[in-house]
């Protein structure tokens, strides 16, 4: 995990009370992985924080939460089931190490030029394909290399696709085409899992802007900052007239002047929102992680 900062868990693992809040290393104090983090980790060399929600070969679908006050990670619940991702063959989980980038918002208010489409209410998704599998909660520093244009279910779901920039590829790795000549079939595959990971569940196959065109790294530094221009405008008060704009976004945190919750306030949130860390994870039907799912391309 990074120095700076650190992961403080509740709860138990496998259950709906698991929460990955995040500490910054340095003060102890408790941040929020939206608002708090900067979106730079060094601005002048364009290197980014990258928050890493699921672990590469994982299928737990934790994500921020961003409704959530002090926005820790949490397992995704839908029909108050926990979700977790199909394996897709011959992909086991999810094959990159998934997160987002902090202060991003993909505003659900503006419609996005290059999709068509209105933004889906989370921050900046990113595929970090380094070589290390990166812990839940880790904030990695990382370099952009380009994008690809999901239409998740009608909305612009951006992926950033960037590496860590400790990784030993991460000299040779600057653009989009670079991925294909050091990682060969990693774009493919990208596209693919994207397409298609959603269709065990009855799902269709997803789109895409430009049918699957990797964007290169400067569109997707726009992309970023554009993103970041829609954070900074609910951030700052945009849509408070119009509250209901804000689709429940949680904006507390403890280091910016907006909204900003003092030290006991933060741990009163946390102790609220669930009970100590129990290190067991709790057992589980392991049916979504076992079953291979075959998926014929070709109907697609």
């Amino acid at each position: 995990m990074s120095q700076t900062y650190v992961r403080h868990e509740r709860g138990q693992l496998n259950t709906l009370s698991y929460r990955c809040y995040i500490k910054n290393a340095q003060t102890n104090q408790l941040v929020s992985p939206f608002h708090d983090i900067p979106l730079f980790a060094d601005q002048a060399n364009q290197v980014f924080n990258a928050v890493i929600e699921i672990p590469r070969w994982s299928n737990a679908k934790m994500e921020i939460n961003k409704k959530e006050r002090l926005n820790p990670i949490t397992q995704d619940v839908k029909s108050n089931k926990l979700r977790f991702v199909n394996n897709c063959f011959p992909h086991h989980g999810y094959i990159w190490n998934y997160g987002a980038l902090p202060q991003t918002w993909e505003d659900p208010n503006v419609k996005d030029e290059t999709t068509g489409c209105n933004g889906d209410n989370d921050p900046l998704d990113v595929c970090e394909i380094g070589s290390r599998v990166h812990e839940r909660g880790s904030v990695v520093q990382v370099k952009v290399l380009g994008a690809l244009g999901l239409i998740d279910e009608g909305e612009a779901d951006w992926k950033i696709i960037c590496i860590d920039v400790n990784d030993p590829l991460a000299a040779k790795l600057n653009d989009i085409n670079d991925v294909e000549a050091h990682c060969p079939g990693l774009l493919e595959a990208t596209r693919d899992w994207f397409k298609i990971y959603k269709i065990p569940t009855g799902k269709p196959a997803n789109n895409f802007a430009e049918n699957g065109k990797f964007y290169d790294r400067q569109f997707a530094l726009k992309q970023i900052d554009h993103d970041y221009n829609l954070w900074l405008n609910v951030a700052k008060g945009g849509y408070e007239q119009a509250p209901e704009k804000k689709k429940g976004l949680s904006l507390d945190n403890t280091s910016l002047e907006f909204s900003r919750l003092s030290a006991d306030e933060a741990s009163k949130v946390v102790s609220e929102a669930s009970e100590e860390f129990n290190p067991q994870p709790a057992e589980l039907d392991r049916v979504p992680i076992d079953t291979v799912h075959y998926i014929d391309r070709s109907k697609y």
